[in-house]
């Protein structure tokens, strides 16, 4: 079995933000030589998430709203974590809402996502972020 594995760090100026990483993860597959085989790719920052879904604004408009909705960033005070003197309690919820991590194949040195799917990072307390 070979196996390859690469941190991608990008940098996020919004507190939140939904990035397409399907061509970051790609150049990590072809970098790496794999023509099958299976690609985890697991967001290393405790606030970050990755999904795989559809890459269109109002479906990332309704992450966002369905998001606020069920763990708003303020009042920060709700958050018990925010005692720490943190303001980032609902990131954690938002993220394990999101999800941590994908699995998906590679078939022929090409990520299979399926017909119009990418895959997305989102990150909830933002800063240099590592994939």
């Amino acid at each position: 079995m070979k196996s390859y594995r690469k941190e991608l760090w990008f940098n996020i100026p919004t507190r939140r933000a939904y990035i397409n990483i399907s061509q970051d993860v790609q150049g990590v597959i072809d970098k790496s030589g794999i023509q099958e085989g299976l690609c985890l790719v697991n967001a290393m920052h405790i606030t970050a998430s990755v999904y795989i879904n559809d890459d269109e604004p109002g479906l990332l408009k309704d992450y966002d709203d369905f998001l606020e909705r069920i763990a708003p960033h303020e009042p920060i005070s709700h958050y018990r974590h925010n005692q720490t003197g943190e303001d980032n309690g609902d990131a954690h919820i938002k993220r394990q809402l999101m999800g941590r991590e994908v699995v998906v194949a590679i078939a022929n040195s090409i990520l299979d996502l399926g017909s119009r799917f990418s895959m997305g990072s989102l990150t909830v307390n933002a800063g240099n972020e590592s994939w």
